[in-house]
């Protein structure tokens, strides 16, 4: 009697970011290979630590430390790895298109993470740095100390040269100017730069720092980064970006700062492809079912930045983080390997805010931890790198936690 060999259901993952590496290794866990094939798509070989590159980009931790070989996290033996750029997706055929060929796919689990949102201001795509990823970061560390080098080397007052400016005052901006504030009287003392020449200023459009965050906390914020040196300009939208500087909008005035440093850390939106691929979408993103599935496919899974979830409470989305990502990817893990085996036991996702710690500098930080408990100082630097930790070790056990954790606790 001839056995016909069923074709086993093809699982393909885009992306290798928070919700995308997290949802392969739950994954790999609970699929046999026999089962399925798992194919991860990914740019570059590594998985990075996004919400580690405003240290990178200020210099005050290596790069190496932030990412993390794939290899050392997903087991080939139980899923193929791609390392290739995605074009296109096509899910009426299944299709996905790569920089360098096509695949098929029953099961398509979408993390593409984020793109800059540049709010159509004059100049920015080609004056402004972006901390985005590895290259991006390396190139604003790189960038910022080559130009701390040339202060004494040019003649005239280049005081444009040591001047940083930040776009941007959420989480991103802040975390960066803490680092920076930190890293600057290093850059001064290797460079022979009078450190009261520097400045470093944050420009933000709306009435506040940290939109969202506790009146208290974002208090605490701004009296400790100012205390390093750290200049803010609140309610104060930028107009264009120059070759020269930033053009701003004072009080109805426009007025330039001059900079060769403009680090643009003021918006995200979801990865373009998405919207662009026919997905039913909501502000770029695919506004998901409880299961995490799009809204006209039941066999498209979307996690991370590319999917948005609306707060009930609030009547907004909740944010796009790393934490939220990694909480996806258990129901979408869960759920996909239900789908692939034909089942309906499928989880509905539930957002669980643990809290949130926004560092100002190493051995600074304050945030919300616990539903409503506040941290501030170094018990909440402590706590941040708790959080980092504890993410390494879910990701590849104690292995990985000692080779790429934070353990400077105590300088």
């Amino acid at each position: 009697m001839e056995v016909i060999k069923m074709k086993k259901p093809r699982i393909v993952i885009l992306g290798a970011g928070y919700g995308g590496i997290m949802t392969t290794v739950k994954l790999q866990k609970m699929v046999g290979t026999n089962e399925v094939d798992i194919t991860l798509v990914n740019k570059h070989d590594y998985h990075y630590q996004t919400t580690w590159l405003h240290e990178n980009s200020a210099g005050t931790i290596h790069q190496d430390q932030t990412r993390i070989p794939i290899k050392d996290v997903v087991d080939f033996n139980k899923v193929n790895f791609v390392q290739d750029t995605v074009v296109s997706i096509d899910p009426k055929a299944q299709k996905v298109q790569l920089e360098d060929g096509e695949l098929e796919y029953d099961y398509l689990v979408v993390a593409l993470g984020f793109e800059t949102a540049t709010f159509g201001i004059k100049g920015l795509e080609e004056h402004a740095f972006n901390i985005t990823n590895i290259n991006n970061a390396r190139l604003i560390r790189d960038h910022i100390e080559y130009n701390f080098a040339r202060f004494n080397n040019e003649p005239g007052d280049r005081e444009d040269l040591i001047t940083i400016v930040i776009g941007g005052a959420g989480f991103t901006g802040i975390e960066f100017a803490g680092e920076i504030a930190n890293r600057v009287p290093e850059l001064c003392k290797e460079y022979d730069v009078d450190r009261d020449k520097v400045r470093i200023i944050t420009v933000e459009a709306g009435p506040s720092a940290l939109p969202g965050f506790d009146p208290e906390l974002v208090e605490y914020a701004m009296n400790r980064l100012e205390a390093k040196g750290v200049e803010f300009m609140v309610g104060t939208p930028i107009k264009e970006a120059t070759v020269d500087g930033v053009v701003v909008e004072r009080d109805g005035q426009e007025e330039e700062i001059k900079t060769k440093n403009f680090i643009w850390a003021a918006g995200v939106k979801a990865n373009s492809i998405v919207e662009q691929s026919g997905f039913e979408v909501n502000r770029g993103k695919v506004e998901v079912r409880d299961d995490l599935r799009a809204p006209d496919y039941d066999n498209v899974i979307v996690v991370g930045d590319c999917s948005l979830i609306m707060n009930e409470e609030t009547g907004r989305p909740y944010p796009p983080t790393a934490q939220n990502a990694i909480q996806q990817s258990a129901v979408a893990a869960h759920n996909i390997k239900e789908l692939a085996r034909g089942g309906n036991d499928l989880q509905t996702y539930e957002f669980n805010n643990m809290g949130t710690v926004a560092s100002l500098g190493h051995d600074d930080a304050m945030g919300v931890v616990f539903g409503d408990k506040k941290l501030f100082g170094w018990s909440a630097s402590v706590m941040k790198k708790v959080i980092d930790n504890r993410y390494l070790l879910k990701l590849g056990g104690i292995g990985l936690l000692l080779k790429k954790g934070k353990f400077n606790i105590f300088h």
